[in-house]
């Protein structure tokens, strides 16, 4: 007769051995990498069992879940366990089995250790009309809400410029003694980054389709493609427009005048950046658009002149006036010309600032007040603050709601760049931040003599003021909303950054 214990063990083998050689059966195997949609057909079967790989060069593995679609979402679970006695993971739980939770926003996580180097996903309940995505990598979670955001650059009342947010950090140009160059005030177009550059997709649509009450996951976003997409793309292209590094540019058309939009763009096929909101500007908006400036880089905004030739959507290098781009690049030669007289890469005027740094910040400044951003002053009234609520969880964002700082134009009068020709039309344009000429105040050595207005000195007739840094008193003038930004994701824009 067998003992005791070789007894309870044979007995306990026999029971979960069925079990054991069932889930296997109908296990699959996930990919690294490769996300796995599950729509109403693959729910029949319940739960479904995932093997998952094992990571190349590491000792655990992220597991994610996007869910697609709203639908009865909530009887879905999904369980993981390490534990190779653990046949299917589940409700009742047990050693080594941890519950992924998705998110109010549509997504979840969750990191496992690879134990014994045997792991499973289950999915339980679902029904005919559920749509989930699931996927596993050996780094971040392939399905991700991310924290970095597009940014709305700029909009006609048809016509916008986007960004997707920024890759690739550029390493700033520091010249050393006794080679010390500056880059010449006309910058040679950027060279597009490696093909390791993050993939972004934009997805774009009309406020009223209401996207942000959808799961903010690619997959969901993806859905709404054909019926809320709005807009033609008419130039799509990597641009290297600050220090915060690479993104791509969508320059679209087709757009309806004086309509809220909502902006996502999705990260290599899973993962999700944004919303984003802007408004378009009313159908009388005379200014147009200009971007792709390689030596105003961060000019991505609508200026006072007519149409731009040959029925282009906006002004670049090509088509921008010489009247405005040949005196512009003079400035900054001569300006560079008076820098370099001091002896800049041997005797520092600052242990942190160089040379290289004021030129930088001097290109800013003049790039801002050199080509007038156009603004619009609100076409209705606004309240003091309104609510966002994202992923239909009922939680709501306070949006800030200040004065900007626009000053009117009448028609025909000149712009605050005396080579731009009389616009003929009325406008308004947004004034620039304050902040972007204190910035070379900072950055340039004193021989040069270069001075910002004071806030308490007028400094608001040529600058918007007190958005940024802060500070106090009354709108337009110090602490005219005291933002901390010059624009956020809701279409805010305060004062011209450039």
């Amino acid at each position: 007769m067998l003992p005791r214990s070789l007894w309870a063990l044979v007995s306990s083998l026999a029971f979960s051995l069925p079990e054991l050689i069932a889930a296997q059966s109908m296990s699959r195997m996930l990919l690294l990498n490769t996300p796995l949609h599950l729509t109403g057909p693959n729910f029949t079967s319940n739960p479904l069992i995932f093997s998952l790989p094992m990571p190349p060069s590491t000792s655990s593995l992220n597991v994610s879940v996007a869910l697609c679609n709203n639908v009865s979402a909530s009887n879905l679970q999904f369980f993981v366990t390490n534990n190779s006695d653990v046949a299917i993971p589940g409700p009742d739980g047990g050693t080594d089995v941890w519950e992924l939770v998705v998110e109010d926003v549509g997504v979840g996580s969750l990191n496992v250790g690879m134990g014994d180097g045997a792991a499973t996903l289950a999915v339980w309940g679902g029904s005919a009309s559920d749509s989930v995505e699931l996927g596993v990598s050996a780094d971040d979670p392939l399905h991700e809400l991310l924290t970095t955001l597009p940014l709305f650059g700029d909009s006609t009342s048809n016509v916008a410029l986007l960004y997707s947010p920024p890759f690739l950090p550029p390493n700033p140009l520091q010249p050393i003694y006794p080679n010390y160059t500056l880059p010449p005030a006309n910058l040679s177009l950027p060279t597009p980054p490696a093909s390791t550059a993050p993939n972004f997709t934009l997805i774009l649509a009309p406020a009223s389709s209401r996207l942000s009450g959808q799961p903010q996951t690619a997959c969901a976003l993806r859905n709404l493609v054909s019926t809320a997409t709005e807009g033609q793309v008419l130039k799509q292209q990597d641009w290297l427009r600050d220090e915060d590094g690479w993104r791509t540019e969508w320059l679209i058309s087709g757009l309806t005048p004086l309509t809220n939009y909502s902006m996502y763009t999705i990260q290599d096929g899973t993962k999700v950046n944004g919303p984003v909101f802007f408004t378009t500007k009313s159908a009388s908006f005379a200014c147009q658009l200009v971007h792709s400036l390689p030596f105003c880089p961060t000019a991505s905004y609508a200026i006072p002149l007519p149409p731009p030739p040959a029925r282009s959507a906006a002004y670049d290098a090509a088509t921008l006036p010489t009247a405005v781009t040949t005196p512009l690049l003079s400035y900054l030669t001569n300006f560079t010309t008076s820098l370099l007289t001091s002896a800049c890469g041997r005797d520092w005027y600052s242990p942190l600032r160089t040379c290289a740094d004021c030129q930088r910040a001097y290109r800013h400044w003049l790039c801002s007040v050199s080509l007038p951003r156009c603004g619009e002053f609100p076409q209705s009234d606004t309240s003091t603050s309104a609510s966002l609520s994202l992923g239909g969880d009922g939680n709501s964002q306070q949006v800030l709601s200040v004065p900007a700082a626009l000053a009117p134009q009448p028609s025909g009068t000149n712009t605050r760049n005396p080579n731009f020709p009389p616009f003929g039309a009325p406008y308004t344009v947004l004034l620039p931040c304050l902040e972007t000429c204190n910035a070379v105040d900072r950055a340039c050595p004193n021989f040069l003599g270069f001075r910002c207005p004071l806030p308490s000195f007028n400094a608001n007739q040529s600058y918007g003021v007190g958005y940024v840094d802060g500070g106090a008193g009354k709108e337009g003038v110090m602490g005219g909303g005291s933002t901390g930004a010059t624009q956020d994701r809701w279409g805010s824009v305060w004062c011209n950054a450039s």
